[in-house]
């Protein structure tokens, strides 16, 4: 499944077209869009509850009491036109040397599916809940020239077709929304297993439904890990519990208004309520777990003072007798301990990851090493977003493409159960005033941002410069002393 995402003067972004991959990269200058766009990408996957190839099949119930009542003894009429209907869906169905559409379904299937889709899909309470704005409007590109609406869509397809598409525009005084399904999108081909038996009963069909719903459909979860992990991770309990007091009135001072955006608000909600699951996916904890082996050395121990109270976190360094609270330990602990508490207990396989700048508070050889976690989560199924600042982080995922080039042709190294392919990863690059812009791959050059090369060329320079300055000034006393 391949999920495309364009969007126009949005915040500070004048123009993005991108595709999520399974490692999706986000680098470039500060105020350019970064967060914005991850924002975005949650808001979506929150809004539909997950991005899947067959959105509308989580209204099975609903669509299995469509069929049902087209064949309503009470309305003797409707049911002499439903009976025709679905005699045309069983021949459809039955014809298993063709493909099975969704627009073969009963006419009031697929029209009343998409408009519950529509009904059900205000998106934008969704943007202003993720931002925290009074209006979506405020959203419409604010820096460089400004546009006079926003404009967002998605479309989730594969490389033969496409599944469903999605498209908002907002302006000042009003926004349109678009929502539709393939009509060609193929249901079933003529190899799938379903097309084996013959249908004839209405419960034929429903027997259809839950069988796409089962396999072709899952729900998949999001979570955004903010810049503000750290220190969210510190105080969460003091949060709580002065919004507690707030929300009480046990707090006699002036009500403040100002609140969470919805991505924060999401992190202390689950960071409050966790819980250590035994459904963890062992393959996912395993990355958490080396985590905490080769960049914490200790682990990240949950403490509950009574049933009902919030998790206190808690760092104990290896050998230790004594466990450390967060507050007391090293800031790099304090940044990955919610990325090892969320790996350890609540992605689960085909769940999207966000995290901001995943490099914070991490020396040089650390951000090295997290580059190899992105890929290992890659490995266990996990679609990850990544936002960065790291020339160091970039510069090891491109090691991690070469070391999949060389699987590719049959070699491995000491290093090789850590590997993206080429074609796993996306690094889009940020600039002011100007369009996001893909930065491809290269077997030599890596993927190396314009203006990191910049940087390095002007640091050099200038490093040369003063040097020279140094050698001639040295050399000018000498001449003098003499």
């Amino acid at each position: 499944m391949d999920i495309y995402i364009n969007v126009k003067d949005f915040g500070p972004i004048e123009a993005a077209e991108i595709d999520l991959r399974p490692l999706t990269v986000f680098v470039g200058e500060s105020n350019t869009g970064k967060t914005y766009l991850a924002a975005l990408i949650y808001a979506l996957h929150q809004h539909f509850g997950g991005i899947s190839q067959f959105s509308w099949t989580n209204y099975f119930p609903f669509l299995s009491g469509i069929v049902r009542s087209m064949q309503d003894p009470n309305f003797p009429s409707r049911q002499d036109a439903a009976e025709y209907l679905m005699l045309e869906v069983f021949k459809k169905l039955n014809m298993a040397e063709r493909p099975f559409k969704f627009s073969d379904l009963p006419y009031e299937v697929h029209t009343q599916s998409e408009h519950k889709q529509k009904y059900l899909r205000d998106f934008s309470n969704e943007l202003k809940r993720c931002f925290d704005l009074e209006g979506v409007s405020k959203l419409i590109r604010f820096t460089g020239s400004p546009g006079n609406e926003i404009k967002v869509s998605l479309s989730v397809r594969d490389k033969n077709q496409t599944y469903w598409d999605f498209e908002v525009c907002v302006s000042e005084s009003n926004s349109i929304i678009t929502d539709n399904i393939n009509p060609d999108l193929i249901l079933l081909d003529s190899n799938d297993t379903l097309r084996k038996t013959e249908f004839h009963e209405v419960s034929d069909v429903e027997r259809l439904f839950r069988t796409l719903r089962t396999n072709r459909w899952r729900k998949t979860n999001s979570y955004y890990l903010p810049a503000a992990r750290s220190g969210i991770l510190q105080s969460h309990g003091v949060i709580v519990s002065a919004l507690i007091k707030r929300a009480t009135r046990i707090d006699s001072g002036p009500l403040v208004d100002s609140k969470f955006s919805g991505m924060i608000g999401d992190f202390l909600e689950r960071i409050s309520q966790y819980k250590e699951s035994e459904e963890s996916s062992k393959e996912i904890s395993r990355v958490a777990e080396q985590l905490e082996t080769e960049l914490l050395d200790g682990k990240i121990e949950v403490k509950r003072p009574a049933p009902e109270a919030y998790p206190e976190f808690l760092y104990r360094p290896d050998q230790a007798t004594e466990a450390l609270r967060m507050s007391h330990s090293a800031a790099m602990v304090s940044e990955l301990a919610p990325l090892v508490l969320f790996l350890r207990s609540i992605v689960r396989q085909g769940d999207l990851l966000i995290i901001e700048e995943p490099e914070s508070h991490l020396h040089p050889g650390a951000q090295t090493k997290i580059a190899q976690t992105l890929a290992r989560l890659v490995r266990a199924g996990v679609r990850v977003v990544i936002t960065t600042h790291s020339n160091y982080l970039i510069q090891q995922i491109g090691n991690l493409i070469r070391e999949g080039e060389l699987q590719k042709q049959g070699e491995f190294t000491s290093e090789s159960a850590d590997y993206l392919k080429a074609e796993e990863v996306g690094v889009w690059w940020f600039h002011k005033d100007k369009p996001v812009q893909e930065l491809p791959f290269d077997l030599v050059e890596g993927i190396e941002p314009e203006d990191h090369l910049d940087i390095a060329e002007d640091l050099y320079n200038r490093s040369a410069g003063l040097q020279n300055r140094i050698e001639q000034t040295k050399g000018k006393d000498a001449v003098e002393s003499e």
